[in-house]
């Protein structure tokens, strides 16, 4: 009796992909079938896509029954997008890829080995050189990895993305994890298990734009540090405490001026300092206030508008 292969599930959001979602299913599919005593199922997940997308899906769910399709009712963003994927694969092992090409689908065979056969739980890719980003990216792209392990927690690898494989066991932590604010490489990082990397040269967009502005990924950067940790309250603390004494200090020599005759111009500079830092400071209790309305509301992550190739229970 033949054994059964076990199953890979590969989660690939979509958003506005139409100028790569041909090339890019063809290089994941001959991948796929490369990959020798696996089965496979590729789940993509249309984000609310504008453009051709969502066609182009469904065109290629017709003619491979082992693609699947999850079509949102709208935009929920990147990392939302990945959950639902991550909700409905059924693999023994789940990775994650872009549709944009720029991390190569080529290394999941090696990935894919490191877990089975290697005893890892998660497997991430880490990139050793970016190709046509620009030096503004590239570089805080380096900075917000460092800035965000001094402030979080835990420690998430430096230079990596949502590119990685995990175990069914990793998988099914992470599926009760309902939190409203995601940020997926943190939450893997947090739940822990063996992890290991693979290092590769991540490649220039095959075709289109970007989908990450400079707002969302700022939003994408402070999201990470805030739901990992809380030291930027603590920071806020430090601070205040700081000014605090510097204020103590600057009225002692006012008072010490004033009795002396000698004309002092600080106390409005200082007054104005004070009060851009207590609006900074209302700004990071709010973020954190913010995550608990969004709580506390209840609402679903996401809604599905149209469920393709996916068996009825499902």
């Amino acid at each position: 009796m033949e054994e059964k292969k076990k199953l890979f599930s590969l989660v690939v959001p979509l958003y506005n992909e139409e100028d790569v979602l041909n090339e890019s299913y063809k290089r994941i599919k001959a991948t796929l079938e490369n990959m020798h005593g696996y089965d496979y199922e590729i789940i993509m997940i249309n984000d609310g896509s504008r453009d051709n997308t969502l066609k182009l899906a469904k065109n290629i769910c017709v003619l491979d029954r082992k693609v699947k399709l999850l079509s949102f009712s709208r935009n929920f963003g990147h990392q939302v997008a990945i959950t639902a994927g991550l909700d409905f694969a059924k693999g023994d092992f789940i990775g994650f890829i872009d549709a944009d090409l720029q991390d190569p689908p080529e290394l999941l065979g090696e990935m894919v080995r490191l877990l089975d056969f290697d005893g890892n739980d998660v497997v991430y890719g880490t990139r050793t050189k970016r190709d046509g980003e620009t030096f503004f990216k590239k570089i805080t792209s380096k900075v917000y990895y460092r800035v965000l392990n001094f402030f979080s927690d835990i420690d998430i690898p430096l230079d990596t993305g949502d590119f990685r494989v995990i175990t069914k066991q990793v998988a099914d932590v992470l599926r009760g994890m309902k939190e409203k604010d995601r940020f997926i490489r943190g939450l893997v990082s947090w739940v822990g298990f063996k992890q290991t990397s693979v290092l590769f040269e991540r490649d220039k967009r095959f075709a289109g734009e970007t989908k990450y502005s400079l707002k969302k990924m700022i939003e994408l950067s402070l999201n990470g540090i805030y739901s990992f940790s809380s030291n930027p309250l603590k920071l806020a603390q430090i601070l205040g405490f700081c000014l605090f004494c510097i204020g103590i200090v600057t009225s002692l020599i006012g008072v010490i001026f004033k009795a002396l005759s000698i004309q002092n111009n600080s106390s409005g500079l200082l007054v104005l300092f004070l009060g851009s830092f207590n609006l900074l400071c209302l700004g990071i209790i709010g973020e954190y206030v913010g995550r608990i309305y969004n709580e506390v509301k209840g609402r679903p992550l996401y809604i599905i508008k149209e469920f393709i190739n996916f068996d009825k229970e499902a």
